[in-house]
């Protein structure tokens, strides 16, 4: 490994070539990551040709330059936005003082979590989509799986680099462990229970990356507020490539959409099992099937009261959403924010402070986002003069975490007993039949320009490309 050129094999702008001890860490990392990616990325794909975007720099030319890549010849790179001169603390007990550029040894062990934390997720959901790639339904959702598990990769870079190169000993030791956690084992499970899920179909995948993907967005802006410059610009740049996995999400479950319509259109039905004979996703089941994304999504953002939050924001490690663009005095003592309880049998509101609640506003401003692309599905099916509207369910619905867990909540808002809620479960959530029916629409499609049945073609294709290009070529 010592006769690696890092600014051809590893493109960075972290000096990474005359970086003695990064070197180092990273000689010993590598080979483990390798190792892990042959073992746990896509399966069946090390000798394909992908038209992969890669990131060469942070500039508009380099951050995307598309080519044929072998993935585990991908170039995963280490990048950092541009310093901004003089930055300040913007909020917090620390507003007002220069930002870190290394870790103050009082937050050092909060910062570690967080950190690990975040570079958890990222080989998380390529374990969990590994197989996928054996049910693609085109070359084109083939080459954007592979771009989104390659770029969950290079985000683990990210996060790997701060650890390394701020954190000593301990961080090289989180480094490891973050190649040794598995998605769904019993005995090291991936930290966060959502991340332990299967994906096993490609309707889960694009639920994955529309509301799942966009937790790591919404993530990623609270923590591109940190007081620790390094990590601040890191998440900048990730975020830049964020956009993307969402997109995929997003535009993959228009599409299903726009083609379930298509064939309801064409038969003049909407009965579910006439849909499911022609091969076709009924619009139900994908309503469900967003239900339980959806759900498993918000409780990312954690508890709905958390000293954790509370300390995080005070001590300048963690910002919410754009909050640069908030009127208040960014250090929060004084103010409230209303969380949800059940009382008497009924959601209620109850006002706590809001350095508590910071988890419950992160969450908030998600769903409010996050509603918005569901109305955009909603337009693919009144433009198709079907009388279906996609809901998005209740924030207490089906959760798991918090104040709220435990408790029986329909997708309207009903607080509902143990009985109620399991008579109408089915309703509301995938069921095994769900599952074993979508399951049985997948299998690979690897002819350039053609689509299963299920899916409709996208609008254009990457970088300019026809739809029908070779974006996969097997070898």
């Amino acid at each position: 490994m010592s006769s690696i050129d890092y600014n051809e094999k590893i493109p960075n702008n972290v000096n990474l070539a005359d970086d003695r001890a990064l070197k180092r860490a990273l000689e010993h990392w590598q080979p483990n990551y390798l190792e892990w990616w042959q073992d746990m990325g896509p399966e069946g794909s090390q000798d394909m040709d992908v038209y992969l975007r890669t990131a060469v720099s942070v500039d508009k030319e380099g951050w995307a330059q598309f080519g044929y890549v072998k993935m585990p010849e991908y170039r995963w790179g280490i990048f950092l936005n541009p310093a901004k001169k003089g930055r300040k603390i913007h909020f917090g007990d620390h507003k007002g003082e220069d930002a870190w550029q290394s870790v103050p040894g009082e937050y050092r062990a909060n910062l570690r979590r967080i950190i690990v934390t975040q570079g958890d997720t990222e080989p998380a959901s390529v374990e969990q989509q590994r197989h996928l790639g054996l049910t693609a339904p085109s070359l084109y959702d083939l080459r954007n799986l592979f771009q989104v598990n390659v770029e969950e990769g290079r985000h683990l870079w990210a996060m790997v680099y701060l650890l390394h190169k701020y954190f000593g000993r301990d961080g090289r030791e989180e480094g490891e462990a973050l190649l040794e956690r598995r998605s769904g084992e019993e005995d090291n499970p991936r930290i966060l229970q959502a991340f332990n899920e299967k994906t096993p179909d490609w309707l889960s995948f694009f639920m994955f990356t529309y509301f799942t993907d966009r937790d790591g967005k919404y993530q990623l802006h609270a923590l591109s507020e940190s007081s620790f410059d390094p990590l601040a610009r890191t998440t900048r740049f990730m975020l830049t490539e964020e956009a993307h996995h969402m997109f995929v999400g997003e535009t993959g479950v228009s599409r299903i959409i726009e083609r379930t319509c298509n064939v309801m259109n064409e038969l003049k039905s909407d009965d579910s099992e006439t849909l499911r004979r022609a091969g076709v996703i009924d619009l139900p089941t994908i309503q469900r099937y967003l239900n339980f994304h959806f759900s498993v999504t918000v409780d990312l953002f954690g508890a709905d009261e958390s000293s954790n939050a509370a300390i995080y924001y005070s001590t300048g490690l963690k910002g919410r959403y754009a909050e640069g663009k908030r009127k208040d005095d960014h250090r929060l003592k004084n103010d409230h924010y209303p969380v949800l309880e059940v009382r008497d049998g009924k959601l209620v509101e109850r006002q706590v402070p809001m350095l508590n609640a910071l988890n419950e506003v992160l969450r908030d401003d998600y769903i409010r986002e996050a509603a918005s692309g569901v109305k955009r599905w909603n337009r693919v099916i009144s433009r198709a003069g079907l009388p279906f509207e996609l809901k998005v369910p209740h924030k207490a619905f089906h959760r798991k975490i918090g104040a709220l867990a435990g408790s029986f909540i329909s997708p309207e808002g009903d607080v509902l007993t143990e009985e109620q809620w399991q008579q109408r479960a089915d309703q509301w959530l995938p069921t095994d039949e769900d599952r074993a029916f979508v399951a049985s629409l997948m299998g690979r499609v690897d002819e350039p320009g053609q689509f299963a049945n299920w899916i409709a073609p996208p609008a254009i294709g990457i970088n300019n490309q026809p739809i029908d290009f070779d974006y996969v070529r097997f070898n």
